[in-house]
């Protein structure tokens, strides 16, 4: 028996114009379909009691009705955080951090790539000295993206002197944005912890740190975010950056991620391109996940 689709686009598709009456198993599929969605069973259940008291006391019985409902109970939901990237200092520093694998590297090549659409110039650099493939993974990026770099000046350099001479450098020839890599695994976390610690130490001496971007990759869903959570915890986060966002299947984790940490999502990456990484924008989001 093939395996029944349970996209929530799914549980509306073909009703757009129509006069489907809403039934019980209605919102059987629609709690299906939001699980399925990456909302987790707790936010999902709350997502659906909400639903389920505004159809009540607006007596609403057709389906394209929930439809729009439950769009704008989404969009209400991710609209409470502010997903503006705080860069008016100048420069702006940001951090960007996270565990290994979620493309943190590839990350920063795209947000170097969309700050200059903007008109920013951007230096970017490279403090995860602990991976030599990932100083040269990020002049690759830093290349693509048209924008300068900061390498280390000797092998095993430490990551905070980067960072400073990042920083130096982008007061000095008068840069926007200064977009500093982390590492994202030490032999403990502890360990990572205070470097990340120090790096931020060593930077404010001569700029204080605009953002702190968390990047979590979408696909691992919550097991990501279980990872992350030192980082939440320890490295003064103030954004998260979503990769790897293809679709709508696993669409409910950014909802779930943001009421979990109480973090707002700032940047989505939706594909593998450089020019696709872009703000967050909770409207075009729920319309994409509930059609």
């Amino acid at each position: 028996m093939a395996e029944r689709s349970w996209s929530i686009a799914h549980v509306f598709r073909g009703l757009k114009g129509g006069t489907e009456k809403i039934t019980d198993d209605t919102w059987d599929d629609l709690e299906t379909a939001l699980i399925s969605a990456d909302f987790g069973p707790d936010i999902a259940e709350s997502v659906l009691d909400d639903l389920r008291a505004e159809v009540e006391r607006h007596r609403v019985t057709e389906v394209k009705e929930l439809r729009r409902m439950l769009r704008e109970a989404i969009e209400a939901r991710l609209a409470s955080f502010d997903p503006t990237l705080r860069l008016s200092e100048r420069p702006a520093v940001v951090l960007v951090v996270g565990v290994n694998g979620v493309g943190k590297t590839t990350t920063i090549g795209k947000l170097a790539k969309y700050l200059t659409t903007f008109d920013k110039r951007v230096v970017v650099g490279a403090a995860d000295t602990f991976r030599a493939a990932a100083v040269e993974q990020l002049a690759t990026w830093a290349e693509r993206a048209g924008v300068d770099i900061v390498r280390p000046q000797q092998h095993g350099q430490d990551p905070a002197s980067v960072a400073f001479q990042t920083v130096e450098r982008a007061i000095r020839e008068g840069y926007d944005v200064a977009i500093i890599d982390t590492a994202g695994r030490l032999q403990t976390k502890g360990g990572l912890m205070d470097e990340l610690s120090k790096v931020r130490r060593v930077i404010e001496k001569q700029a204080p740190i605009a953002e702190v971007l968390l990047v979590l990759d979408a696909t691992t869903g919550q097991n990501g975010l279980a990872q992350a959570e030192a980082f939440i915890e320890h490295a003064g986060v103030t954004g998260l950056v979503l990769t790897k966002l293809d679709g709508s299947a696993k669409g409910g984790f950014v909802l779930a991620v943001q009421q979990k940490t109480g973090l707002p999502i700032k940047l989505i990456g939706q594909g593998e391109g450089i020019g696709d990484l872009t703000g967050f924008t909770p409207h075009v989001f729920a319309q994409q996940l509930i059609g």
